[in-house]
């Protein structure tokens, strides 16, 4: 199945690009990592809020609060679509580094990604 690529583009034919269904997950993850909660107006309690928190003290309670709050809102949120087998969040200085392994409930397909984001960008 196809679905609309994120972020929304157009391709070199000036159609909307479509991606296959791993791609779409991982586009859905990263929406919910760098959505700040209330930010959608019918779902104010989607996001992970992790951008907010850049700016925080690092420390090892705020990787292991962030790690907590992911795992809970991607089971929340995609949870009938992923199944979560690691999930490692670090920081350094101003950047913020989630790693995650999931497995795609419909495939068993087992894949492994990592989502950068800093204050620079």
């Amino acid at each position: 199945m196809l679905n609309i690529d994120f972020p929304f583009h157009f391709d070199n034919r000036g159609r909307t690009t479509l991606t296959d269904d791993n791609d779409h997950i991982r586009d859905m993850i990263e929406q919910f990592l760098f959505t700040n909660n209330g930010e959608r107006v019918n779902r104010p309690d989607f996001g992970s809020g992790i951008l907010q928190l850049i700016f925080a003290p690092n420390s090892p309670e705020l990787a292991a609060t962030l790690q907590f709050t992911i795992q809970s809102g991607l089971q929340q949120w995609l949870g009938d679509l992923i199944e979560i087998q690691a999930l490692l969040v670090s920081s350094e200085d101003a950047s913020l580094r989630v790693e995650l392994t999931y497995k795609v409930r419909r495939t068993g397909e087992i894949t492994a990604t990592t989502f950068t984001r800093s204050t620079s960008t």
